[in-house]
């Protein structure tokens, strides 16, 4: 998988959460993508600060991420 398809592959990904998380009132972005394997988010409005932001992001995020993109290892959630 090239670099250009794993972003698109990541961004689908997030687009398939993003309705769960702004129900709530938060939202998600994409910050980068390095060496193929490590994604950096930004969790958004509600989800700042929020008690289950990191279940959110192993369970969720990270789950749905990599069923759209198996080779990435780990998220990362940037303040």
């Amino acid at each position: 998988m090239t670099s250009e398809e794993i972003r698109k592959n990541v961004e689908k990904a997030l687009d398939e959460i993003r309705p769960f998380l702004q129900s709530d009132g938060g939202d998600i972005s994409l910050v980068s993508i390095e060496n193929d394997n490590s994604v950096k988010v930004r969790l958004e409005g509600n989800c700042v600060g929020c008690s289950v932001n990191q279940m959110t992001l192993k369970s969720g995020v990270e789950m749905t991420i990599k069923k759209h993109v198996p080779q990435i290892e780990r998220v990362i959630n940037i303040d």
